[in-house]
């Protein structure tokens, strides 16, 4: 599992590049999608950013949480607006997201302070 946000985000931009330099128009559509719909539109795109971080969490998926955390806080949420959103994450996924709302709260922290991030399961 990455150790570093830095190590994590390198990564991920290499395999997306990847990935993107096939031939195959399908992932290259599900990239562009993917990317139309956090832009700017009726929703800011902060709040696009918190329903992902809730998706990811209820889909139990550390590197999508991750990713959404840093994006979150890169639009400027709060520590009351992590919680909140980690409330709702638990109340739709239930008890087992916990160990993934657990590691949010330790990837939030470490983001916040600057820190290595270990994305892995607590």
């Amino acid at each position: 599992m990455v150790k570093d946000l830095n190590e994590f985000k390198a990564y991920r931009e290499k395999m997306n590049e990847k990935i993107l330099s096939s031939e195959n128009l399908d992932l290259k559509r599900f990239f562009a999608l993917d990317s139309a719909v956090y832009r700017e539109g009726a929703l800011d795109v902060k709040t696009k950013e918190l329903l992902g971080l809730v998706a990811s969490t209820v889909l139990r998926c550390d590197d999508c949480v991750l990713y959404h955390i840093d994006r979150c806080v890169e639009e400027g949420m709060s520590k009351e607006e992590f919680e909140e959103v980690m409330s709702v994450a638990l109340v739709v996924g239930g008890s087992i997201a916990i160990p993934h709302v657990r590691t949010a709260f330790e990837m939030f922290e470490k983001i916040q302070m600057g820190g290595p991030v270990d994305g892995s399961e607590g």
